[in-house]
């Protein structure tokens, strides 16, 4: 969230990143990162299993994948709402990372993976038709213009989830910036492999069910700005 982002030629879906660190971390987060990471960690460099259910340490039914969790509220959530789901987080960001870590020392959820470097790494590992739902929440809005060609939503990524999506499978967007939504909108129609849920407004202004909500959307509404929450079905 706000952290991945989208590549500066946007022809190939590479991320283009800002800072990786932010303030120094405190030794407990420093010890999570070199001890703790590394079990949960994903190695792109190593083939993916055919079944990726066998990529998690606890049996589960579905697998999950959320593209720049944050301070990881949502991702948390989620994976101990559904101990059945494996969920895979992305996030390049140290201190975010190190966040999330600080959730998870105490119990190590089974059906938790992480990466910390850029998304497509994840995307192009994945097997095809191997993942039940794509997160995207409150990503880098590039809100300038002449930024948006970095944002992450592009013909290549698109293309990347709809390999990766199962059939019938969803992909899910939130934003309280308009020019993305707008954006994320029209790439996925200009796509044709996507097909926007929503049948009236309450659709898309209301969150997702059992929704935790996260400090982005909290800095929205006290700056005014309504979310947007879109769901695409992969055709």
């Amino acid at each position: 969230m706000r952290k991945v982002t989208g590549d500066s030629q946007n022809s190939t879906g590479r991320a283009f990143f800002g800072r990786r660190k932010g303030k120094p971390l405190r030794d407990r987060q420093a010890r999570n990162l070199a001890e703790l990471l590394p079990t949960l960690a994903i190695d792109p460099g190593q083939p993916a299993p055919a079944d990726l259910r066998a990529a998690f340490a606890a049996p589960v039914e579905r697998v999950r994948l959320e593209i720049g969790f944050g301070g990881g509220e949502h991702l948390f959530h989620r994976v101990e709402e559904n101990p059945k789901t494996g969920f895979i987080g992305v996030e390049p960001f140290v201190n975010s990372m190190a966040k999330l870590l600080g959730r998870v020392e105490e119990r190590t959820p089974g059906n938790l993976r992480l990466y910390d470097d850029d998304a497509v790494d994840i995307l192009d590992w994945l097997p095809d038709a191997s993942i039940d739902q794509i997160d995207l929440l409150y990503p880098d809005p590039w809100p300038k213009k002449k930024h948006w060609k970095r944002r992450f939503v592009s013909q290549p990524n698109l293309e990347r989830f709809h390999r990766v999506l199962k059939p019938g499978a969803t992909f899910c967007f939130a934003s309280d910036i308009d020019s993305y939504i707008n954006w994320t909108l029209l790439h996925c129609r200009r796509h044709g492999g996507f097909e926007w849920q929503a049948r009236g407004a309450a659709d898309w202004l209301t969150p997702y069910d059992n929704w935790p909500g996260t400090r982005y959307e909290d800095k929205a509404k006290r700056e005014g700005r309504g979310s947007a929450y879109l769901t695409f079905k992969r055709l």
